[in-house]
């Protein structure tokens, strides 16, 4: 397993070489061909998911007017972390738009890990209170901007 793989995940960013080495400890492997889904909105969250080769689609599908793509992630990027920390479902669908290769956490390892090595799980909880913050201020501005169009 690549640690420096790892190191790009803004949940992992924080943490040195020895406690990546644990990380990595209870990753797996997954590879998905082109079109497939990796998962559908609405499913339990019980993964988190880091990707290491190849394209993922995030999106959901409108109602009346088809799938909505969101985002394209490309190599390096976590996805699915949300739904593994609130214990709650998947709220967008994510598709391979390339063969890809994944690597995941489930939950239950995820959270044996953080409960065994308190250091990680302290640096994990920072990580993701900043990656949550530039979300939320992201979408404040996105809003911000929606609601101004709209007055005219």
């Amino acid at each position: 397993m690549d640690l420096q793989l790892l190191k790009k995940a803004a949940i992992f960013a924080d943490l040195d070489d020895d406690e990546l080495a644990r990380v990595a400890e209870v990753c797996k492997e997954q590879t998905f061909k082109f079109g497939q889904t990796i998962f559908k909105e609405g499913e339990p969250g019980n993964r988190l998911f880091l990707l290491s080769q190849g394209d993922v689609r995030i999106s959901r599908v409108v109602p009346g007017s088809g799938e909505e793509a969101l985002t394209v992630l490309k190599p390096g990027a976590c996805f699915g972390e949300m739904a593994v920390f609130d214990r709650s479902e998947r709220s967008t669908d994510a598709i391979a738009n390339t063969d890809c290769t994944l690597i995941t956490i489930t939950r239950s390892d995820f959270e044996m890990l953080l409960d065994f090595n308190r250091d990680i799980g302290y640096k994990v909880l920072w990580s993701v209170v900043r990656l949550l913050s530039e979300r939320l201020r992201v979408t404040n501005d996105n809003l911000r901007s929606f609601l101004a169009m709209s007055m005219f």
